[in-house]
């Protein structure tokens, strides 16, 4: 066969393979779902005339909820900054955990890609589903504060050592969030154990797993709202998270003090 030929061929099948990986992609994250369509988009939010947050910075850790996996890679963050006149910083990695187990973990990418020095207002960290998903143990809370006692190959040593370094380093604010509920007795637990690391270091919460608001939304909300049990698309932020984690923080800003 001539090999012009065979070279047509073998880029056609390229083409193919790629053009299903996309296609495969676009279907797992909801691409053109209903949810993601443009009047959801982060320009389409308008200003708001007044907010607590208005000037300042905003940290955001996490993994797929905080980057945006099914919502274009926009998230709390890019909503947030819009709505709320505030510079926020993201750094999220799709599948990664609190525990420190590799170097994408919440802990390695906290240390290595967030600039020490800059001025930060508030620090906002997911509770990782990817914690449940891979049954990371669960751990006790310490009786100590000290950065280096935490045991940061387990759930709750991980989220105290967070919570230790943000303070240490940012000397800001720090609030963890949760998902809304899905079925996972594991992730429940986590919740469980990140209310009472709260009442130790009196950080704020943004519960979603506990609000009942957030999780007795209707069933075709629910299919607006999310891709997956556990991923909003563009519609789940706009309309049903972000207004809620808004209004926590501004309570948790007016109440508290780092």
């Amino acid at each position: 066969m001539d090999a012009k030929i065979i070279a047509g061929i073998l880029a056609a099948g390229g083409a193919a393979l790629a053009a299903g990986g996309v296609y495969r992609m676009n279907k797992k994250t909801g691409y053109f779902k209903k949810g993601n369509s443009v009047r959801y988009d982060v320009s389409r939010i308008p200003f708001k005339k007044t907010s607590p947050l208005k000037g300042k910075t905003v940290v955001f850790l996490g993994s797929s909820v905080t980057k945006g996996f099914a919502a274009h890679n926009n998230a709390f963050a890019e909503y947030i900054a819009k709505k709320d006149s505030c510079i926020c910083i993201k750094e999220a990695v799709n599948g990664t955990t609190l525990i420190d187990n590799c170097e994408d973990s919440y802990i390695e990418r906290m240390r290595d890609n967030l600039d020490p020095e800059r001025q930060v207002d508030l620090f906002i960290c997911q509770l990782s589903t990817n914690d449940a998903t891979r049954n990371s143990p669960l751990g006790e809370i310490s009786e100590s504060r000290d950065l280096d006692s935490f045991d940061v190959k387990t759930v709750c040593g991980a989220i105290e050592y967070i919570i230790a370094y943000a303070k240490e380093t940012w000397h800001c604010r720090v609030m963890f969030y949760t998902n809304p509920q899905y079925d996972s007795d594991t992730y429940a637990k986590m919740v469980e154990a990140l209310l009472k690391i709260q009442e130790k270091w009196q950080i704020g919460v943004i519960d979603f797993w506990n609000d009942e608001r957030i999780n007795s939304i209707s069933p075709e909300k629910r299919k607006l709202y999310l891709q997956d049990p556990i991923h909003p698309m563009k519609a789940g932020y706009a309309e049903w998270l972000v207004p809620v984690m808004e209004q926590r923080i501004a309570e948790y800003l007016e109440t508290q003090v780092s």
